[in-house]
């Protein structure tokens, strides 16, 4: 598309045909245009601007640019790919290609990487993947404001363009113009002049434009600086282009979807419906910046879709907000819409209608996405989820099938198991075998019904797709596998707690102040309580170690958690109610235990809401060992900061971390905190404040375009 493109604007004959043709065409490449080199010199302007043309003619498609403006803010264009594509169904909108004088049914126009359409003819944008409220506006842009490059509103542009066309059409432009710098045109009288409702426009040729206001303000400062004698066009004019600063091209366009990102809610988004569109607006604009920076040279991108699964919820109704007194109701009402999820989740009775509205939007979306992006299974697209508190449970338990029955069922067997050890009379057990052999009937015949009606209640929800990449962002997942009887193995696999076969790779990313998040490591190998997790890189940090390289810490060299008696690690066998003992870090004292057991109440319904919040609210407990390992002093202090950053670790009685006992992968990352924050206050704001950060941003990006290029090169090994 080099050339130059040339259309008609007629109603009728080839123009016409060819642009209804080409839109039922419009998927890819140039198949929506009809190409056709120019016979007409066109030049562009110094640095390889814009083509211009000796005969003032009407603009081409490509000089026109589309734009669109959210949440009230500057309008920002289109890329040139989309805005070809707007341009083209506008004008076979008004070619009245319905017949009878009916405008021409054009099918939506779809936007900026295939989030969004747009309906040329209400000029509106839509999202595709989640219900919005506001319809973004746009806007079809003609005359621009020399500088900024903002679009003149439509109907002042309209009849600026028409006013152009009927005095200037025909004409030959200027031999020789620079439109990067505004000239004054002191001395030029204006040839032709429009007035606008609050403004008008004197062209003082057919190159040089200016819009003036025509407030009272305005008119007195354009009397008095020409009185000075300043030209009225130097002033107080704005100048004016016609047709955008860079042309529009079909190369100008989004690349390939590679990898879709779900990104799930915890609580609280009853309180505020729009707020994970929101989130995971930041997230993908914080990612677009990343991927600009480091993965610019990759053909393909990682696009982020939100995942709104809590406002099609009936759940109780309304019965909950009959229940609740009046008195204090605005703090009241925030914690039914916000930590309520958490008691409905653990509820029998409600359980299954929040794990099945999340599993249902997913599949919607992943269908909905392969419907539109056909290529995507072809091509070997993957899926990843982020989600974020509370969601990373369900998102857990949708991906392994888990629920209250199966543990229920455990616990009867080991109850039965208990029951056959012990010494019993002869009726007893014949009694204990009858009821086993009834129990086995019962099962023959349900397992019969049910194949006879094929009915798949039984059966744990099933995603329409695999999971590449988990990442869990201030987690509490963690406690409630506590809770259902987790602990620590000998594997040092993630198959521990999550099998490979279901998701890749398990990642748990928090701030070290956040008091939702927990550790899932230790839950895997019980000593990597006392290694602390990976740090996570700062966004500029330059020429950062592969995390994959990063040898793991210890939080307290002189603590060795493999060497304690059978009897005493016995007794301090880890609990749900507590949580791993971390002394003094080598960036200073651990963090306060704000709310850890408010999410513990919460996931045993054991404590009120009263507990729940900020129940715990004290220094980190600490056993009197690494009570005496914080008075050693300064020296102390060097010594536990060397051993800190010296790798290996010195964990068996060889003096290094046996490679028998490692984690395959790491899984808890850590924020790195900032130098100056208060650890009070990013308590309240640190668990909402990981979907802006660029950390986060480029260690998503960094994971998930590392095993698309690792599958990539050995594809083309296996090729070769």
């Amino acid at each position: 598309s080099g050339a130059s493109l040339r259309y008609s604007t007629g109603t009728g004959g080839e123009g016409s045909e060819g642009e209804g043709a080409g839109l039922g065409s419009s998927d890819s490449g140039g198949s929506g245009f009809s190409l056709a080199a120019t016979a007409l010199p066109e030049r562009r302007r110094p640095g390889g601007g814009r083509p211009r043309y000796e005969v003032v003619r009407e603009l081409g498609a490509e000089e026109v640019r589309w734009f669109y403006r959210e949440d009230r803010k500057t309008w920002k264009p289109f890329i040139g790919y989309d805005s070809l594509r707007i341009e083209l169904a506008f004008r076979a909108l008004g070619s009245g290609g319905g017949g009878a004088g009916e405008p021409a049914a054009v099918e939506p126009v779809c936007v900026r990487s295939g989030l969004y359409e747009v309906d040329v003819a209400s000029a509106e944008s839509y999202p595709v993947y989640w219900n919005q409220t506001e319809k973004i506006p746009v806007m079809r842009g003609q005359w621009f404001i020399d500088g900024t490059w903002q679009p003149l509103e439509e109907e002042e542009s309209n009849l600026i363009e028409q006013e152009h066309l009927n005095r200037f059409k025909g004409q030959q432009l200027q031999e020789s113009f620079d439109m990067e710098i505004s000239k004054p045109v002191d001395g030029k009288e204006a040839i032709h002049s429009l007035k606008l409702s609050r403004n008008h426009v004197d062209w003082h040729s057919v190159d040089e434009v200016y819009l003036y206001s025509d407030a009272t303000t305005s008119k007195i400062a354009r009397t008095v600086t020409q009185k000075l004698g300043f030209s009225k066009a130097s002033s107080s004019g704005t100048r004016l282009h016609r047709g955008y600063v860079e042309e529009a091209t079909l190369e100008d366009k989004p690349p390939q979807t590679s990898h879709i990102v779900f990104v799930v809610h915890g609580i609280g988004q009853k309180m505020d419906q729009g707020r994970i569109i929101k989130n995971t607006a930041m997230m993908r604009d914080t990612a677009r910046k990343v991927e600009e920076k480091y993965f610019s040279n990759l053909a393909t991108h990682v696009e982020f879709l939100p995942v709104e699964w809590r406002s099609k919820l009936t759940l109780d109704g309304d019965t909950v907000d009959s229940i609740t007194p009046d008195k204090v109701r605005g703090l009241r009402d925030m914690l039914n819409s916000s930590a309520m999820d958490i008691m409905y989740y653990t509820s029998p009775l409600y359980r299954d209608e929040l794990v099945k509205g999340l599993q249902q939007e997913l599949n919607r979306l992943y269908s909905l996405f392969c419907s539109r992006n056909p290529e995507f299974e072809e091509k070997g697209g993957k899926v990843s989820i982020v989600s974020h508190s509370l969601g990373c449970v369900i998102t857990y338990d949708i991906m392994t099938g888990w629920n209250p029955v199966r543990l229920y069922e455990q616990l009867l067997q080991k109850e039965e198991e208990e029951l056959e050890e012990r010494w019993m009379s002869y009726e007893e057990q014949r009694l204990l075998e009858e009821l086993y052999m009834t129990k086995q009937r019962l099962k023959e015949i349900e397992e019969r019904l049910h194949e006879l009606k094929a009915s798949t209640i039984s059966k744990p929800p099933v995603l329409k797709f695999k999971v590449e990449n988990f990442f869990c962002m201030g987690s509490p997942l963690a406690v409630f596998l506590a809770l259902r009887g987790i602990r620590p193995g000998t594997s040092g696999s993630q198959d521990h707690i999550l099998p490979r076969t279901i998701c890749n790779r398990l990642l748990n990313i928090f701030h070290p102040t956040d008091p939702v998040a927990y550790r899932l490591e230790p839950l895997i190998l019980k000593h990597y309580s006392n290694i602390s997790p990976v740090q996570i890189h700062w966004y500029n940090t330059a020429n950062p170690l592969p995390y994959e390289h990063m040898k793991p810490s210890f939080l307290n060299p002189t603590k060795e958690p493999t060497s304690a008696p059978d009897t005493e690690s016995a007794s301090a066998a880890p609990s749900p109610t507590t949580s791993p003992v971390m002394v003094r870090r080598h960036y200073g004292e651990s963090i306060t235990n704000i709310g850890k057991a408010s999410i513990l109440g919460a996931a045993s319904i054991g404590k009120g809401l009263g507990g729940m919040l900020f129940s715990r609210f004290g220094r980190s407990s600490a056993t009197p060992q690494s009570m005496e390992t914080g008075k050693d002093g300064p020296e102390g202090d060097e010594k536990k900061a060397t051993a800190v950053g010296t790798p290996p670790l010195p964990h068996s009685s060889s003096g290094f971390l046996e490679p028998t006992v490692e984690l395959e992968h790491r899984i808890d990352f850590e924020l790195r905190e900032g130098l100056v924050e208060s650890r009070y206050w990013s308590a309240v704001t640190s668990h909402t404040a990981y979907w802006s950060s660029l950390d986060i941003a480029l260690f998503l990006l960094t994971f998930m375009y590392k095993q698309d290029q690792e599958e990539t090169g050995k594809s083309h090994l296996d090729t070769l």
